[in-house]
C-alpha cells in the first residue's frame, strides 16, 4: 500500500517510521507567523518530518 501519492505525476512512497515501522499519516503544524505546513507524522511516537514533494507540490496521503 502506498502511503504518499503526487497528484500530477502518480509518483508514489511508502513512508514508516524509522523507529516504530507504522505507516506516517498526514497532518499540519502551525507555524507562529500564523501559516500552516504539511508534515507526515507518526501515530506511535508523534514524531514529525516535512511531507515528502514530488512535482513542486507536497504528496497527498491515502490513509
Amino acid at each position: 500500500m502506498n502511503t504518499y501519492e503526487c497528484k500530477q505525476c502518480g509518483m508514489a512512497v511508502k513512508a514508516t517510521c524509522g523507529n516504530c515501522d507504522v505507516p506516517l499519516e498526514n497532518g499540519m503544524i502551525d507555524l507562529p507567523d500564523g501559516s500552516q505546513v504539511q508534515v507526515s507524522k507518526c501515530p506511535e511516537c508523534e514524531g514529525k518530518i516535512k511531507s515528502p514533494m514530488c512535482c513542486g507540490d507536497d504528496m497527498s496521503c491515502n490513509l
